[in-house]
């Protein structure tokens, strides 16, 4: 007989018997057969095992086998004067939109385009951007979506690898890709010769399996990795969404992704296929938190996602309370934290659904409601419709409930594979062990899971290099190719690091090819001409040599937190202005250094992406004006940035003035007298100071 004893604070009844039963098998399977590997052992019982491969994957559901384009049209039969999409004073209805989309399809269908056919779309978001993608679907083909800030070098090799012979753009967007051989459209330049084409819906040229788009995403092999999803997959994502979270004509909902990102998919025909009111964030909007508390109030937005990261930081808006007809946030791409569960509540009454999903398994597989009282775990969920999602050993072998294992998933929203890699392809997407029918597949995500006693499954880390920064899904092992590349490396790794809590952040450790000095400035730039500006690492760590493991491995745990920049100011030859002053104060707290100057550079000093969303917020908040993010990732040093914020609130003055005479001084006859530069450089500093809102 044998007897347990356990810590009823640590575990429940049931876990300590199902343990037990493990046990109990583990010893039955030794006796059984002693030559067989332990980890060939199988510990789970019948019940359990039918519990974990068949009832927490009962998730059959009807879906319409049809193509992403048609669910559309037929939504514009229903309501053809509600309103579709709405960018800043453009408005078009379902039947505007539609006919819009239809012109530009026939012309496209003329010069080729089909079945299986992709092309290339790099726009920032704009009423063209919508009619663009819905006119290639219309036409026929599969669009690959590109965004618009995307370094050169990696837009060029996105359109050689997929074969893009068209490319619909901007004028705005992108002034010339010389190296590039194929036709380019500027959509809203040449929209008079797409003007005369016929209004009517083209004859369906697609079946459900037919290719819809192509993501790209980061590839540990130093180039991005295309991933192929079907209308078959999308349109099973968008039913499913639909019936668990319905929307209607009376919704808002807000487009802030990139269309080089596959959540923007679901943003853009979501609410298309609903009937809803699509707004579009003006571009570089997504980063600026307080424009996005204005356009939600205003607008009176309904739906909306975030990422953990900038929802934490949306949630420090004082305006956030203007909010009020938000019902629902969807948050993904990252873990979410139980403190952001605990703000949001806090601040709204509202819904907020956690998802997961990789982009091979389109969009997103997972999810989970949260509620004000839930736990210290915020899961990944349960699978959606007509999704699967198995714990497994290396065996391919179902773990037992609690026990760490590689998530894998199954069914119908998994993409074909990857574009031009069939070798990545069959390593990744592997046969479905479980499956009654023939032919199925299961997707090994790379990510540690285990299922907990309730059937959700929990998500405790990557079980390989690659990392979410922010909400981007990043392949070290690219930015580590791209280093290799450049003259003065000879090794590099590159890891993610959380010192501070809730601040991760790439750093890239450098071994030299050579004694002479390497410049920090100058890999940045080497980087910044090959990868976008998230995976650019916030801080460099040059060492002698890396540290080993004794199998020659390098010892990832060894690599030393980097040191606080050091920074050694030259005497300046002029006389800070009072904005530059105000600047680098920002910085200085937010880069937690005790001085800057203009000289210095933002990113060199551990800046990334995030903090300069809170930089530019901070900045609005002392000036009153309207300052895009993107100048902090143009501008070389901060007295550059200071140059141009100068310009702009010269600009803008007679908008700031009544922000800066409510915090103001009186004259003798008790007029107010507007703040001097410095009083005003003073008055924010003095914001800053812990506990105040502004500094928080």
């Amino acid at each position: 007989k044998a007897v347990v004893e356990y810590d009823t604070d640590l575990y429940e009844r049931e876990t300590a018997k199902r343990m037990m039963g493990h046990f109990q098998r583990l010893l039955q399977g030794i006796v059984r057969d002693g030559e067989q590997a332990i980890g060939a052992v199988p510990m789970l019982g019948a019940e359990e095992r039918q519990q974990l491969l068949l009832e927490w994957n009962q998730t059959t559901a009807a879906t319409p086998a049809s193509c992403l384009h048609e669910l559309f049209e037929e939504q514009v039969e229903r309501t053809p004067d509600a309103v579709a999409v709405t960018f800043e004073e453009q408005q078009l209805s379902y039947g505007e939109l539609n006919q819009r989309a239809n012109q530009l399809a026939h012309h496209l269908r003329s010069v080729g385009v089909g079945p299986e056919v992709l092309v290339g779309v790099l726009m920032e978001r704009s009423v063209e951007l919508v009619v663009s993608l819905l006119a290639v679907l219309k036409a026929g083909g599969a669009y690959v979506g590109m965004d618009a800030h995307t370094p050169e070098q990696r837009l060029l090799f996105t359109m050689e690898d997929a074969g893009v012979k068209l490319l619909l753009t901007q004028r705005q967007t992108i002034t010339a890709l010389p190296e590039y051989s194929g036709q380019v459209v500027y959509v809203e330049k040449e929209w008079e010769e797409f003007a005369e084409e016929s209004q009517e819906n083209l004859a369906n040229a697609l079946a459900a399996d037919n290719l819809a788009y192509v993501i790209y995403t980061s590839g540990s092999t130093g180039q991005p990795k295309g991933v192929l999803i079907s209308h078959r997959a999308i349109c099973n994502h968008l039913h499913w969404r639909q019936t668990a979270y319905p929307l209607t004509g009376s919704d808002r909902f807000l487009h802030k992704a990139s269309v080089g990102f596959d959540i923007s998919v679901w943003e853009i025909f979501g609410p298309l296929l609903a009937g809803s009111e699509l707004l579009l964030a003006k571009p570089g909007g997504q980063q600026e938190s307080s424009y996005l508390t204005r356009l939600i109030a205003e607008r009176k937005v309904t739906v909306a996602h975030f990422g953990p990261a900038m929802l934490q930081v949306w949630l420090q808006e004082p305006d956030i309370g203007q909010c009020k007809d938000l019902k629902r946030v969807f948050c993904g791409g990252e873990p979410l934290t139980v403190e952001q569960r605990n703000s949001f509540f806090e601040r709204f009454n509202a819904g907020l659904c956690h998802q997961y999903g990789p982009t091979e398994a389109t969009v997103d597989a997972l999810v989970w409601d949260c509620q004000p009282d839930d736990g210290g775990v915020i899961p990944l969920g349960r699978p959606i419709a007509n999704m699967r999602a198995y714990v497994l050993d290396e065996r391919l072998q179902p773990v037992p409930i609690g026990v760490a294992g590689e998530l894998h998933l199954a069914g119908a929203g998994l993409a074909r594979g990857y574009l031009n890699r069939a070798d990545l392809t069959s390593s990744q997407f592997i046969p479905d062990p479980f499956s009654e029918k023939g032919g199925e597949r299961l997707y090994k995500t790379g990510d540690q899971a285990r299922y907990l006693a309730d059937g959700n499954i929990e998500y405790l880390g990557r079980l390989d290099e690659q990392v979410k920064i922010r909400g981007y899904r990043i392949e070290l092992g690219e930015i580590e190719s791209v280093l290799s590349e450049h003259p003065v490396v000879r090794q590099s790794v590159t890891i993610a690091r959380e010192d501070v809590a809730g601040d991760k952040r790439l750093v890239s450790y450098i071994v030299a090819a050579a004694e002479d000095p390497v410049e920090i400035g100058e890999l940045r730039i080497h980087l910044k001409q090959k990868l976008p500006d998230y995976m650019i690492p916030s801080a460099f760590v040059l060492l002698d040599a890396l540290p080993l493991m004794p199998n020659g491995k390098i010892e990832r745990r060894a690599l030393p937190e980097p040191e606080a920049p050091r920074i050694d100011h030259q005497p300046s030859t002029t006389t800070q202005t009072p904005i530059e002053e105000i600047i680098t104060g920002i910085c200085a707290h937010l880069l937690k250094v005790e001085e800057l100057s203009g000289e210095d550079n933002f990113f060199e000093l551990g800046g990334h992406s995030l903090l300069a969303t809170r930089l530019i917020s901070r900045l609005r908040d002392s000036l009153s004006i309207e300052i895009p993010v993107r100048w902090v990732f143009q501008t070389r040093t901060l007295g550059e940035l200071a140059e141009r914020v100068e310009e702009q609130f010269a600009r803008e003055k007679a908008v700031a003035g009544p922000r800066i005479e409510a915090i103001c001084r009186r004259g003798e006859d008790g007029d107010s007298l507007p703040l001097s530069f410095g009083q005003q450089r003073l008055w924010f500093l003095d914001q800053l100071e812990p506990g105040n809102p502004v500094y928080n």
